[in-house]
Parts: structure tokens; C-alpha cells; sequence
């Protein structure tokens, strides 16, 4: 049996609906109303957080001439090297009490994910409900460990992990003392093909591990997390930007505000939709059930006494009278009263 978790007052596991993360991310611009702003936007969407991501670029990237760390691919637009492109989206700490503040007074969870020891202590004092960990550090067990120490529930990413790798971090989170873990299956690219998604494996890690299983998504569009409602998904993150035409590495896959409202309404749709597995006439259809289906009518006045031929009888709806795979059994019988031209049948009247 699948368990659940708590994230403040939110149930997140099998019978829930899908926890939705609105991921504003380095989306902010370095500008405060515009963070502010997308938290409104969220809020607005219906999502049920929005998060952020809390980091010192010199605790994230060396700052080494290191060919790998040289931007000459397309992120090469927002900085010559990773650590210079992760400087100028740094998000200033003392955003966080404002951006934590509007979130609560908007009814949803503020969450930020933490690159390093020194801001998973921040987010503790702050209050976060969860801490978010990317899928860049599900190998990065001192800092998972130090999150679970926080006695809060982990949300841990988990693109380009294995099996064996997801199992190790899950090992070090319950190591101590912390079984509040749910996991996002995710697929880095930005934005992501969406042959290299393999929503699918989301059961495979369901079934590994038992424990709540959504995904962190990264494609175009909004197929996928409405993809995600359908296949059970219990948790769902998306990225979203006030307006995707914006400078930074994060706006290009992001969706916007309309968007964002239509996958946050649409998923619960789809969740809606999936519904009970039995296969039963709904309240709702009652009159199409009726008066749509077909019964049998007479199709002449059949006096009573008379043996009923298939001529005089006609399938037709409304659906009040006998059902037509009773045609064979009636076709035969003598009526045993009269029986009027289009008039349904009933087992009294043979």
C-alpha cells in the first residue's frame, strides 16, 4: 500500500489529489514585485505552492575555467560560465520573509529549493513546510541528510537517477529519522523531448519504493501534466513565468499565467474524470438513460387476444417498455389485453 505524506494540512499519496508546485523558480528577474508577483499568479492558477530556489552561487558552482563549466551552448546568452550565469539569478535572502508572507496570506505553501546546508537552515527558520531537493543533488546525501534532520517532508527530484541511486538517497533521508519522502521521476532538458520523458517509470518507482510519486516537468506545453493526472500522479511541478519572452535560463519552457490556470483546472478535470473503476449508470445520465434507449413498441392497435408478429412491433425509444432483446419472446405470445398503436410494452400486456 502506497503511504501518504503531510506538507502542512495537504494529504499527498493514493486517494489525493495531485499536489501541484507552481515553479517560479529564477523567474523573478532579480526584481522583487515581480517575485511577488508570481505568487499571485499562482495563488490565482489554483496551484497548491509556489516555489522558489534559494542558493549562493559560490556555494553551488566553482568558479573554474573547467571546459565544461564554459556557456558556449545557448545558456551561453546569460553568462561565459555556469557560476557567472548562477550569480545573476541569485534570489537576495531577505526576499524570502515578503515572498513567505504573501504565499500564506494567498492560502498556499511557500517552498524554495535549497542547494546547500546554509540555505536549508534559512528555510527551516523561515518556516517552509517541505524542502524541495533538485534532481542535480539527489547524489548530494550531506545536504539530503541535513534536510531531514529538519523533521520536515522531503520532496526529492530525481532526473538522470537510477534505481540504485534513488534507493541511497531515500537510505540516507530515513537514516535519520525522516520517512516523510515523496519523489518527482523528472527528465532534464530545458525545454525536454518529449520522447525522453517515460512518464511509465513513475510506476516503476512507485512500486520500488512505495511512496507518493509525481513529476518535475520540464516540456513545452501543458500534455504533460494533464498526462500526469491521468497516470495517478500524486505530486506535479511546472514551471511558470510572467512572460516567457523575458531574459533568463528559465523563462524559454516556462508556461504563463493563462496557461498555468488552464493545467492547474484541467488536471483537476482530469482527476475528476478518472473517477471510481466501477462501470454503473450516473445520476446525471438518468433521463439519457431513458429517454434515449429503446423499448418495444406496438406498431398497430393489437386487440387483445391476438398473437403479437414481429410487424407489429417496432424498437423505439423512449427506453419505458420492454427491452428489445425481448422481441423474440414476445413475437408469439396472445396479447392479453388491447393494446394501442405505439404504445410501449409490458409484461402485462402478454
Amino acid at each position: 500500500m502506497l503511504n501518504s505524506i503531510n506538507v502542512g494540512k495537504r494529504l499527498i499519496g493514493p486517494g489525493h489529489a495531485c499536489y501541484v508546485i507552481a515553479e517560479a523558480g529564477t523567474n523573478h528577474n532579480g526584481k522583487l514585485e515581480t517575485a511577488l508577483a508570481l505568487v499571485d499568479c499562482a495563488a490565482d492558477a489554483g496551484a497548491d505552492a509556489v516555489k522558489f530556489q534559494t542558493f549562493k552561487a559560490d556555494a553551488l558552482v566553482a568558479p573554474t575555467d573547467h571546459p565544461i563549466a564554459e556557456l558556449s551552448d545557448k545558456f551561453g546568452r546569460f553568462g561565459a560560465t555556469v557560476h557567472e550565469m548562477f550569480r545573476k539569478v541569485e534570489m537576495p535572502l531577505d526576499w524570502l520573509p515578503r515572498l513567505y508572507a504573501r504565499a500564506r496570506e494567498r492560502g498556499i505553501d511557500f517552498l524554495s529549493t535549497p542547494f546547500d546546508e546554509g540555505s536549508v537552515d534559512v528555510l527551516d527558520e523561515l518556516g517552509v513546510r517541505a524542502f524541495k531537493i533538485a534532481s542535480y543533488e539527489v547524489v548530494h546525501l550531506p545536504l539530503l541528510r541535513h534536510a531531514a534532520r529538519k523533521k520536515k517532508p522531503i520532496l526529492l527530484s530525481t532526473g538522470m537517477a537510477n534505481l540504485g541511486e534513488i534507493e541511497e538517497a531515500i537510505t540516507a533521508i530515513r537514516g535519520e529519522g525522516n520517512d516523510q519522502i515523496a519523489l518527482f521521476h523528472c527528465a532534464i532538458g530545458y525545454p525536454v523531448d518529449f520522447r525522453d520523458i517515460h512518464l511509465a517509470a513513475m510506476d516503476t518507482m512507485r512500486a520500488s519504493f512505495g511512496i507518493p510519486v509525481g513529476f518535475s516537468d520540464h516540456s513545452l506545453g501543458v500534455a504533460v501534466p494533464f498526462a500526469v493526472a491521468a497516470r495517478g500522479g500524486n505530486l506535479l511541478e511546472k514551471h511558470f513565468t510572467l512572460d516567457s519572452k523575458q531574459h533568463g535560463p528559465d523563462h524559454e519552457f516556462a508556461i504563463e499565467p493563462n496557461a498555468l490556470k488552464d493545467m492547474v483546472s484541467g488536471m483537476r478535470n482530469v482527476e475528476a474524470a478518472i473517477g471510481r473503476p466501477e462501470k454503473t449508470v450516473q445520476p446525471s445520465e438518468a433521463l439519457h438513460y431513458t429517454r434515449g434507449r429503446r423499448s418495444l413498441f406496438a406498431v398497430v392497435d393489437i386487440p387483445a387476444g391476438q398473437t403479437i408478429t414481429k410487424d407489429m412491433l417496432a424498437v423505439l425509444r423512449p427506453g419505458v417498455g420492454l427491452k428489445p432483446k425481448y422481441l423474440g419472446v414476445v413475437a408469439g405470445r396472445p396479447a392479453r389485453r388491447a393494446i394501442r398503436a405505439f404504445q410501449p410494452l409490458s409484461w402485462d400486456d402478454v
